[in-house]
């Protein structure tokens, strides 16, 4: 078969937006196309240039005999703010109030469309890290875990609350929750990670950190490394912070049950390192 250019450009396209931060030899381009490199690296000289001016990413050239070309996603500071401002009209109605002081979330991180957009803002961020796995606790950020994951091209692992016959052999530790201050566990099979792989954990929202401690004690359990920590939600803190160094998204100033009103801010992911052009 034989391609034209302009079939060329959309096929190539979409194999690199597929299949971010991998590696690809422009051998497979070339005999994908049956062109010469000299025309696939034409090629790939548009696509970059596109990418670059459109905000979609980067597109970055490795030389050299095992070398080829990697897509990094990566998001303008226009684009995290309108993120930004997304969630807190979303997360801001005065119907997600819940008694207790909750806020309801699960239809908002059920949207995969949002969720999408979330997950490349983080990979933007932490597009220059080495990560080779993203860690979250069950249940609510398991969407925001997959979003983030599909950006970097790396697997999820879950951390439960409790041991399950499909897991196998499993690795349990006792920690104590931020904001309850209550005895807890997570549970991980130990097949989930090997050891010395770098994590970023996250989740959906962190009011003292408590279970993000719970997380990293983890890591140590299998001899794996933090990352990065990057957090949706993050409360306003009345009490110390168990974690220092994480990214968030969206700050919850307050709630007020009385008066049905919440008051959100940005978060501190141009503060605390957001990588931006």
């Amino acid at each position: 078969m034989k391609w034209k250019r302009s079939e060329r450009l959309v096929d190539m396209t979409r194999h690199l937006l597929e299949n971010p931060h991998s590696l690809i030899p422009l051998t497979f381009f070339s005999e994908r196309y049956q062109a010469a490199k000299s025309s696939i690296s034409e090629d790939l000289a548009i696509v970059k240039e596109t990418f670059e001016e459109n905000g979609t990413g980067k597109l970055v050239t490795v030389s050299g005999a095992a070398g080829g070309v990697k897509y990094i996603p990566h998001v303008t500071e226009t684009e995290v703010r309108e993120v930004m401002a997304l969630v807190k009209e979303n997360l801001g109605r005065s119907d997600r109030l819940l008694p207790g002081g909750y806020l309801y979330m699960t239809d908002f991180l059920g949207n995969p469309k949002i969720m999408d957009r979330i997950g490349k803002v983080f990979a933007s961020a932490f597009g220059d890290t080495e990560i080779d796995v993203i860690m979250t606790v069950a249940t609510k950020g398991i969407s925001i875990a997959h979003a983030i994951a599909r950006h970097l091209n790396v697997p999820v692992v879950i951390v439960r609350r409790d041991s399950k016959v499909t897991e196998g052999s499993t690795v349990s530790i006792n920690y104590v929750s931020g904001s309850t201050r209550r005895i807890q566990t997570m549970v991980l099979s130990k097949r989930s990670m090997k050891s010395g792989q770098k994590v970023l954990i996250t989740d959906d929202f962190m009011k003292a950190g408590g279970t993000m401690t719970g997380m990293k004690n983890l890591l140590e359990e299998f001899d794996c490394e933090l990352a990065g920590i990057a957090v949706l939600v993050e409360a306003e803190h009345t009490e110390e912070v168990l974690v220092d160094d994480y990214l968030s998204l969206v700050k919850l100033r307050a709630m007020n049950e009385k008066d049905r009103t919440i008051e959100l801010e940005e978060g501190n992911y141009f503060t605390k390192g957001g990588k931006l052009s």
